[in-house]
């Protein structure tokens, strides 16, 4: 049995799951489905065409599904917002719906932890385990891999794709595609080392020398594809090919850190 707030707002059309808790002043549109034991905070907005996966909360004024900021989109586009099982959606986030230069939606993974002013934008695709950390901001088109985790007051430029398990800095401004398994912080971001401390909690001992062998490889002097198309035909590693396949793939360009001299 769902537990609604007489003041709160539901929309005819909307599909709400057992033990839905929808807090005052609450609004959920048509179209929307809610999954079991979600709770909707009090003020928060879930717009049409929205889903929100099971064990999620969704804290006050967040406002999920709103048209998006760009000014070709068009109002009869069918376009929203899929977000998946076991999701923390903290105060004043705002995710817009998606367009039709994507597929029409904005996509979010399951357990995802979106820290409070945090705000991902039309036809953004983020995996599982992901977390925002407060006022991270990301443009139309980021990709995010799987456990990435993304610091709190940095923009991340459109149509950037950042890798599986990777750490961007807070305060940082990203431009440009991150390797998979690595860190990148400054303004502009670039790759600095390995997210060792991401990677210590996912993967054993052996695995994680194993990368550290394949990030010292790749961003070593010369042509980084070259690096890894060379790696690449060695490599037994699941982690290091997805390292390599990216490098080999990426469309704006990898942020590799250059010392500056001051001599």
């Amino acid at each position: 049995m769902s537990k609604i707030h007489p003041s709160a707002v539901i929309e005819d059309g909307a599909i709400i799951a057992d033990n839905v808790v929808v807090e005052a002043y609450a609004y959920v549109g048509k179209n929307t489905n809610i999954g079991a034991n979600t709770i909707i905070k009090q003020g928060a907005r879930i717009l049409p065409n929205v889903t929100i996966g099971k064990n999620s909360k969704v804290f006050s004024y967040a406002i999920v599904g709103d048209i998006p900021q760009d000014i070709s989109y068009k109002d009869e586009i069918d376009s929203g917002v899929i977000i998946g099982k076991n999701a923390v959606i903290r105060e004043f986030v705002t995710i817009n719906s998606g367009t039709a230069k994507g597929d029409g939606f904005t996509r979010i993974g399951d357990n995802a932890f979106i820290m409070a002013y945090s705000h991902i934008a039309h036809d953004c695709t983020l995996g599982d385990h992901i977390i925002l950390a407060n006022n991270a901001t990301l443009a139309g088109h980021v990709e995010l891999g799987d456990y990435t985790v993304v610091g709190g007051l940095t923009p991340i430029h459109q149509f950037v794709k950042v890798g599986e398990g990777c750490m961007i800095a807070g305060a940082s401004a990203l431009s440009q595609d991150v390797v998979p398994f690595c860190l990148a912080e400054g303004n502009r971001a670039s790759i600095r080392s390995l997210n060792l401390v991401g990677i210590r909690r996912r993967f054993d001992k052996e695995e994680v020398d194993v990368l550290s062998r394949a990030f010292k490889f790749l961003f070593r002097q010369g042509n980084l594809k070259d690096n890894a198309l060379s790696l690449l035909e060695s490599t037994s590693s699941e982690n290091v090919k997805k390292m390599c396949n990216f490098i080999l793939e990426t469309k704006r360009g990898i942020p590799i850190y250059k010392e500056k001299n001051h001599g």
